[in-house]
């Protein structure tokens, strides 16, 4: 289309579209129109892209999960859970499948646990007191679930964070980080890293609380 045919069409003057172009840092409205169709190319690209296999990333993680460190910090996070009355987990989008997933299986193991969908919602101070937070997610820096652990943190509760990022804002937060180090894959802005991890730490660190809870009895 001319300049003056989408004028026309949007019910706009030509001047405001050649503001709008020069906003996204374009001469004019020829040049707006090359740089849209680039992006609109380099979209279709990332939407074509060869997917791995998880195979790899899988197989690695597992000759990892035999070392002394993860050992440790799944034994550290079992004695934390044991001290609680409650277990909550939060996560958003995939990592909220994989709370949703821990809080079922927790249950399972009787031990009482709940996952929170919406960080912004009010949970009753008798069951947020001695309870533990398990947050997943897979780079640590979730905007939506931040906000919510800093603000447990700051009423003296625990949280165990398990995430791909042992660097990230989630980790220094929490009183123990349980990393899993599997190479990340996106297809454009969606996040296709495998999950098979965190339901292994999941499962993993589930039983280790049912047999610690055992020994007690």
């Amino acid at each position: 289309m001319r300049i003056r045919e989408l004028a026309n069409e949007t019910h706009v003057s030509t001047a405001t579209i050649l503001r709008f172009c020069r906003k996204n840092q374009c001469e004019g409205f020829s040049e707006f129109k090359v740089k849209l169709k680039m992006l609109v190319s380099q979209k279709d690209k990332l939407t074509k892209q060869e997917l791995k296999s998880p195979h790899h990333a899988v197989y690695a993680f597992f000759e990892h999960s035999q070392s002394p460190e993860l050992v440790e910090k799944i034994s550290a996070a079992a004695k934390l859970i044991v001290t609680a009355s409650n277990v909550i987990f939060i996560g958003i989008g995939s990592s909220g499948v994989m709370g949703e997933y821990g809080a079922r299986l927790f249950s399972n193991l009787g031990i009482f646990s709940m996952y929170i969908k919406d960080p912004h919602y009010p949970i009753h101070t008798r069951i947020q007191k001695d309870s533990i937070t398990i947050a997943l997610s897979t780079r640590g820096e979730n905007p939506y679930v931040q906000p919510y652990l800093e603000r447990i943190k700051q009423d003296k509760h625990k949280i165990i964070a398990i995430t791909n990022n042992r660097q990230s804002t989630m980790a220094k937060i929490s009183d123990v980080c349980i990393p899993y180090y599997v190479k990340e894959e996106y297809l454009g802005s969606i996040d296709l890293t495998t999950h098979t991890p965190v339901i292994f730490l999941l499962e993993w660190l589930g039983k280790e609380v049912y047999n610690l809870i055992a020994k007690l009895e």
